[in-house]
């Protein structure tokens, strides 16, 4: 086994507590003798929710030496809310202790820069790696296993039960629902997220009728007692009568027969796209990546694709009426494509392939206009056909910065931004668009008077968003992390996730007063120094691999700024993990934009058929300019910053 460096683990300290543990408290001495795996997350984070997914089978076969602990670190001023972080344990289904550290007391301590980072602590305490983004299971199985060894042979592993503690089971309902559709007949189809199935509720929205799934994780077709869903969400009509239901822990698109109840897959594989897969192709062979929110519209179906920031489509085979029957059989000729994003997290508007979006997750169809929740920018968007936005509507920060016109290459859809600024400037601000905040809203619901209703979900509020008067109000408060709505004649039915209910409402006819509120994200910025900047992305492969240079370059490196004028040199695309950057003068403050990808492979050339792993992770990292600040910055995306 290579040596490691030796880094003593700093404390573990969170003003929340602990969760999971029965009431418990924990210090890395309790756990000495356990290889010990703590996972930086926050609950807002796709990306995060990703990595819980690949830790569940690594927990599950090294449970007697392994104890996995999240640090849960948040972004959003609610996700600082202990109550919330309770709820999002619960909601996805956490089995390990969870600290709750509202302050980044542990995160600082760790020097954590990025959503999520997973750092390895062995038996005697001290840090052995550390790993930023996801995809990084299989190299961590190999290090737990090796620690396993050396420390059995030393004597300094300890085998046992870990400090996980089960809350008790509460019955409701509705668990966590996540969105909802009003069906032909009067009554609601909803996503019952955390208990994987949907649940048709009567008119009044609260009796239950019947419920579809049989409430297992998992991926299997078949009648309403035995198909399986994994966390499913966004659901849409389909002109053909069925419900589209974006199933995105399983990565995959289902109909369901809304008469019978039988659900088929209509797209994606179960495997999580990656970087180098297909993005377009048969629906059935290809790879999506935790579709959010489905919306028909333009003579498809839109798939808010949260997992790579991005918006997809998936398009009918030709006799898109021969799906009609739900058996699944004419969606044989089913095709998805990406149509807008290009897998960069930020906010970034112009023609559909040079957009970014950052982990959209609520759709809405209305008239030429397809409206985004986009909830990491805490951004309200739209897309539509390339053609310039009509005299007295507001211009998107796109226009305002100067970016390409329409028709320009990307394709015959553009994006447009109604509210929001960025990744890191969030809150509850009513008044001009160009200067309203949203906190993470999940859901947009479009309005008879062609205005638009947004699920404001840190904000626990149903805003509105008028196009006409470009003005953007608060139209309920005291909701609990709303996620969808869906209007009812002349009142709008609001999912309010935390409560485990459908709320409804009426269309009020004026505005509630809100004072206003702004916010940064919680995370300090970095200082650097003025001038050159050295950008260092740390990556050392997997042990057993090394990088896999069989078809070019293993390793990319992609650098831009906000605002772009941040950055004198070094922006751009290149192959090497490092760079220089000269910061232009003038400028005190901004968020530089990295994303980085490595390769490897099995280092065995008996290996017929190795083993190869894309590693990845985008950052998006807030600096200050002050002399006697860094002139270099490190970024771990697998291995440690050690000379």
């Amino acid at each position: 086994m290579a040596k490691h460096a030796r880094v003593r683990a700093p404390e573990l300290i969170g003003k929340g507590g602990w969760l999971n543990t029965g009431g418990t408290s924990y210090t890395l001495a309790d756990l000495r003798g356990r290889v010990v795996i703590l996972d930086f997350w926050t609950f807002c984070c796709v990306n995060c929710l990703h990595v819980l997914d690949e830790l569940r089978e690594l927990e599950e076969k090294h449970r007697d030496t392994v104890v996995v602990i999240g640090v849960h670190s948040p972004k959003f001023v609610h996700e600082a809310e202990h109550q919330a972080v309770v709820d999002a344990v619960e909601r996805y289904e956490v089995h390990h202790p969870v600290l709750d550290d509202p302050e980044l007391a542990t995160w600082k301590q760790y020097a954590v820069r990025a959503w999520p980072t997973l750092v390895v602590i062995d038996p005697e305490g001290y840090v052995v790696a550390q790993h930023a983004g996801e995809g990084h299971a299989h190299a961590i199985e190999r290090l737990v296993a090796e620690l396993e060894e050396e420390h059995a042979a030393k004597g300094t592993l300890r085998r046992g039960e870990g400090p996980y503690v089960a809350p008790e089971p509460v019955p409701t309902d509705l668990r966590f629902p996540g969105k909802a559709v009003r069906l032909p007949g009067g009554t609601f189809l909803v996503s019952d997220s955390t208990r994987h199935a949907l649940v048709e509720l009567a008119a009044d929205g609260e009796t239950v009728l019947r419920r579809i799934g049989s409430g297992e994780r998992g991926l299997a077709d078949g009648g309403s007692d035995e198909a399986r869903f994994s966390e499913p969400q966004g659901l849409a009509l389909l002109p053909d009568g069925r419900v589209a239901v974006a199933d995105t822990v399983n990565h995959a698109l289902r109909a369901v027969d809304a008469e019978t109840g039988r659900v088929t897959t209509i797209a994606g594989t179960g495997r999580q796209w990656w970087q180098g897969s297909a993005t377009s192709g048969p629906a059935w062979e290809t790879d999506l990546s935790s579709p959010w929110d489905v919306a028909w519209f333009a003579d498809r179906l839109w798939i808010a694709m949260a997992g790579v920031h991005q918006l997809w489509t998936w398009t009918p085979p030709a006799d898109a009426g021969a799906g009609a029957g739900g058996d699944g059989d004419g969606d044989g000729g089913a095709t998805v494509e990406a149509v807008a994003g290009t897998t960069n997290e930020g906010l970034v508007d112009g023609p559909a392939a040079e957009a970014w979006f950052a982990q959209p997750s609520g759709l809405a169809a209305a008239g030429d206009r397809l409206w985004i929740a986009d909830s990491e920018t805490s951004a309200l968007r739209w897309i539509e056909r390339a053609e310039p936005a009509g005299p007295g509507e507001p211009a998107g920060p796109d226009e305002r910065a100067g970016s390409a016109e329409p028709g320009a290459a990307g394709g015959e859809f553009i994006v447009r931004t109604a509210v929001g600024t960025g990744l890191f400037d969030f809150g509850h601000r009513d008044g001009p668009a160009g200067q309203a905040l949203l906190q993470h809203p999940l859901g947009v619901t479009a309005l008879p008077d062609g205005s638009v209703a947004v699920s404001d979900t840190y904000n626990h509020a149903l805003r509105r968003y008028d196009p006409a008067t470009g003005e953007v109000t608060t139209l309920a408060t005291d909701l609990r992390e709303p996620s969808d709505a869906v209007l009812d004649g002349d009142a709008i039915v609001v999912v309010e996730s935390a409560r485990h209910r459908l709320t409804r409402l009426r269309l009020p006819e004026e505005a509630v007063r809100v004072e206003p509120v702004a916010h940064r994200t919680r995370r300090a910025a970095t200082e650097v120094a003025p001038g050159r900047l050295r950008l260092d992305v740390v990556f050392r492969p997997p042990a057993g691999q090394k990088l896999d240079e069989r078809y070019g370059p293993a390793t990319r490196l992609v650098v831009s700024a906000t605002p772009p004028e941040l950055l004198a040199e070094g922006s751009g695309t290149d192959t090497g993990l490092g760079r220089d950057l000269v910061l232009a003068e003038g400028f005190t403050e901004g968020v530089l934009h990295v994303s980085a990808m490595a390769a490897s492979c099995d280092d065995d050339p008996a290996q017929e058929y190795p083993a190869c792993h894309v590693h990845q992770q985008d950052w998006g990292v807030p600096v200050t300019v002050s002399e006697g600040g860094a002139d270099r910055l490190p970024l771990v995306l697998a291995g440690l910053d050690t000379p």
